[in-house]
């Protein structure tokens, strides 16, 4: 496909996003480019992602390998929505949204994992961010943390734990595991950020005490007094702190919370869709290949000791999102490698 890159919509350490349009037809979607020398894990979204077909999934649409600046660049294409992420859209909602819109979107974003779940995947990133909102609705994105469940379809072994913390589950934030239950803690996270318009844990000083907090603490954020008992009763049954006691997918589909009753009358509205994430400070974490979703695959640092003592020993260092908008509006014409 020959085509022309856009402006940049955001870009973090490494990963950059930009809108761009195909050359020969009107058709316009999003680009997300990293040096090739520097897109391992990339590459790795790009796999995952090229395998998924829902319409409660960003549509993939290709990829290629592009030489811009005297550099060549590795290139993931996908469908592009320009309204704005479900954080996007808290705000634009005042801050927080209305508890039938909330049960709209909890179900899609259910429907999104149910999917990838099935195929084996878990995404490890749910956060409002990572969801893109269009005229259809929700769809889960960012697939830069995915990782395959069955430990055969790995390359390489083991894969490292990932994520923003402020959505990890006990469980990751202990780096024990991080499979479908951990997608659940986050849905769990990313519903208190819908209906209190901001982070699921409170009076949260730096990243350090947070995992700490989270791994340890024994608690599990505050459940929104707003809320229906049927919506508490529901997000009780996500943040559950033993993996094994939290709620599947298909369970939930089942909670009086998203009875078909409750959500129907959404069907017909027009929904809100891209931007990448933050990084989390790597005074704190450090990746051994840095990830181009920009806060996840984080690793310990220390080589000594087990990820429990290393949560354990964290220390205060304040940890800094380093997210910045570009607003540059010029348009670049690509070439392919071979041309």
């Amino acid at each position: 496909m020959d085509w022309t890159r856009g402006h940049t919509i955001g870009h973090g350490s490494s990963a950059a996003v930009s809108v761009a349009k195909s050359r020969w037809s009107d058709d316009v979607f999003a680009v997300k480019s990293v040096e090739l020398s520097q897109s391992q894990f990339l590459q790795k979204e790009q796999k995952i992602l090229s395998q998924l077909w829902s319409p409660y999934i960003v549509t993939y649409k290709g990829y290629d390998v592009t030489k811009e600046n005297d550099k060549f660049m590795f290139n993931l294409m996908m469908e592009y929505m320009s309204d704005g992420t479900l954080t996007d859209e808290i705000q634009k909602q005042g801050g927080r949204i209305k508890e039938q819109l909330i049960g709209y979107y909890t179900k899609q974003i259910l429907q999104g994992l149910e999917y990838i779940h099935s195929k084996g995947i878990a995404h490890c990133d749910i956060k409002g961010r990572n969801i893109l909102l269009g005229k259809t609705g929700a769809k889960l994105a960012d697939f830069g943390c995915a990782k395959w469940i069955d430990p055969a379809e790995r390359d390489g072994g083991a894969e490292p734990i990932g994520g923003t913390p402020m959505y990890m589950a006990p469980e990751v934030a202990r780096g024990e595991e991080q499979g479908c239950p951990a997608d659940i803690w986050a849905l769990g996270c990313t519903i208190i950020e819908m209906a209190a318009g901001g982070s699921p844990w409170t009076n949260v000083t730096n990243p350090a005490s947070l995992l700490y907090r989270i791994a340890f603490s024994g608690q599990s954020p505050e459940i929104p007094k707003l809320l229906s008992l049927q919506a508490k009763d529901f997000l009780s049954k996500c943040l559950r702190r033993d993996s094994r006691e939290r709620w599947t997918v298909k369970e939930l589909f089942k909670h009086p919370f998203l009875e078909e009753s409750n959500l129907n009358t959404m069907a017909n509205q027009d929904f809100v869709t891209s931007s990448p994430t933050s990084i989390l400070d790597q005074d704190i974490w450090s990746s051994v290949e840095e990830s181009e979703t920009m806060d996840c695959s984080i690793q310990r640092v220390s080589s000594i000791g087990s990820p429990l003592q290393r949560v354990r020993e964290l220390g205060l260092n304040s940890g800094e999102l380093n997210w910045r908008w570009d607003d540059e509006q010029r348009w670049i014409t690509v070439r392919r490698r071979n041309d």
